[in-house]
């Protein structure tokens, strides 16, 4: 699950995560012992945490997308389209952590043009994750990254004339 310092925005006044539990399922949250692309243990599918009241921080902390952001319509809502969204507040690259139930909804409409249109319009990668595979999104199409190990990162690099890639790079390396 991402950490705090990816939250940029408070919920919004009517938006409520009600039966949605998808974060529950599609990030690693340590202290529990839940590993991205299984049910935590403490989740109750489309109902809730069984430990609410105690849940991690890093559980307290979170907020996806659709629930800061009023440009998402209901069909952005994770338990509609099957995938959480997240923006990392240093690179502002749009991250989409997907169900493994169904690993390839972000690729259908009205989502695959849509986050197809972030990534040209921001110069952005839009980073798309199943589990710790990811793909990325670019203006020059998408790159299969394979699985992300802990120790790489990320890097958008510059091609010249407009084009960027990109690449894993261990961290250190």
């Amino acid at each position: 699950m991402p950490d705090a310092t990816m939250i940029t925005s408070p919920p919004l006044p009517l938006r409520q995560c009600g039966s949605c539990t998808l974060c529950c399922k599609v990030y690693d949250v340590p202290p529990v012992g839940a590993t991205a692309g299984n049910w935590c243990p403490n989740c109750v599918a489309g109902r809730g945490c069984k430990i609410y009241e105690i849940r991690p921080q890093q559980c307290r902390d979170f907020l996806c997308l659709w629930m800061t952001q009023d440009y998402l319509g209901p069909e952005w809502k994770p338990e509609k389209a099957r995938f959480v969204l997240t923006m990392d507040a240093a690179t502002r690259w749009l991250f989409v952590q997907a169900d493994p139930g169904a690993a390839q909804a972000w690729r259908k409409e009205p989502y695959f043009t849509q986050l197809r249109r972030w990534s040209a319009a921001g110069n952005r990668p839009v980073i798309v994750f199943v589990r710790k595979h990811a793909t990325a999104l670019t203006s020059e199409g998408e790159a299969v990254l394979g699985e992300i190990a802990a120790d790489e990162r990320l890097v958008l690099r510059d091609l010249g004339g407009g084009r960027q890639i990109v690449e894993k790079h261990r961290i250190g390396a």
